[in-house]
């Protein structure tokens, strides 16, 4: 039996917080918060059409927390991808980091797509026709190898083009669900795939992972000023949320012919790219992977671009970024990932 959108029986939707108030006009900007202790009490509240609201709702924190927490209990590292900019490779990267983490096949790694309006992880991953199945202990994520697995959306539309035309209540209930339903079981690694912005997905995945810990943020960018200028407040809103950034990537950073393998800049870093942003941000830089059009490919073709073409500047450029995330959460740099082609080379030697 799969879940389906096409039946809400099973999961309720429209509750995905305890009892959320409906709210008549918009929070002022000093508000503690609809369900904070001072909600309808404290100074910024005077004066505000949703006064009475906030102070009649409930309080205190989600019970469902330590549900979700008991259930994330066997994961060792959780990582959220994030960007502020749509366009920029934050998907296509989560899928390369997965399938790299996975070259160890030490490694047990699961993929939660939280890109609810357009989910596509499963394609990338070549999973896209396949379903969710629920049993006792829970729903079982979708399993791309041995050692790699997959949760989204996609796997409970009717239909591969049907639109998810959803309010951020639904959105952030099926959050929860990912997290509280999922049969994830032990995993060295879960990688949380985000939408663009800093909205409702990002807090509630903030918000239910904080009591079982989250070992930080990725940030993926391209190298021009309009990117740039997304990630500069997607790094605010980390900070302000207490998520600790593991790092920054420059994603499409120049573009490698696959013949003769010259690199040319496409995306100009017009105002010195990620690496001067993280230096004026005081972040980690964990490199640059330049503009391969096979990656593309890959993943049109739900293929490993790492086991479909090693042997490219852009594949060495991730195995670089990766081992550099590896440090930033406290692996062993020979743990990170499986063997290189350099490595496969010199054993043959």
């Amino acid at each position: 039996m799969a879940p389906s959108l096409e039946e809400p029986e099973p999961i309720d939707m429209d509750a995905p917080l305890k009892a959320a108030p409906r709210l008549v006009a918009p929070e002022p900007e000093h508000c503690p918060g609809p369900e904070s202790q001072l909600a309808g009490k404290g100074d910024a509240c005077a004066g505000c059409p949703n006064q009475s609201i906030c102070a009649s709702a409930p309080k205190g924190p989600d019970p469902d927390i330590p549900l979700i927490t008991a259930r994330l209990s066997g994961i060792t590292h959780k990582v959220l991808i994030l960007s502020g900019k749509g366009g920029v490779g934050k998907s296509t990267f989560t899928t390369m980091l997965g399938h790299a983490f996975a070259t160890n096949s030490d490694h047990q790694v699961g993929i939660m797509d939280t890109d609810i309006c357009g989910p596509s992880i499963p394609k990338m991953m070549g999973v896209e026709t396949e379903t969710i199945h629920i049993s006792s202990s829970g729903w079982s994520p979708v399993w791309v190898t041995d050692n790699l697995s997959v949760m989204s959306v996609q796997f409970m539309l009717p239909n591969r083009d049907d639109a998810v035309i959803w309010r951020g209540a639904k959105k952030n209930g099926l959050i929860k669900q990912f997290l509280k339903d999922v049969e994830w079981g032990d995993l060295d690694f879960l990688l949380v795939d985000t939408p663009p912005g800093t909205s409702d997905e990002h807090l509630s995945v903030n918000s239910f992972l904080k009591e079982s810990g989250v070992d930080g943020a990725l940030l993926i960018t391209t190298p021009q000023e309009i990117s740039l200028l997304d990630v500069r407040k997607e790094i605010d809103f980390c900070r302000k949320a207490g998520i600790r950034i593991l790092g920054l990537v420059e994603n499409m950073s120049g573009f490698v012919c696959p013949n003769c393998k010259h690199q040319s800049q496409i995306f100009a870093p017009t105002t010195g790219g990620a690496k001067q942003l993280a230096t004026e941000t005081n972040i980690p830089f964990l490199g640059t992977v330049p503009l391969d059009p096979r990656i593309g490919m890959a993943c049109d073709y739900g293929e490993s671009f790492f086991d479909a073409y090693p042997d490219s500047p852009a594949c060495e450029a991730l195995q670089n970024v990766v081992r550099r995330l590896g440090e930033e959460i406290g692996i062993n740099v020979d743990k990170v990932t499986g063997p290189t082609l350099e490595d496969a080379e010199m054993s043959n030697a």
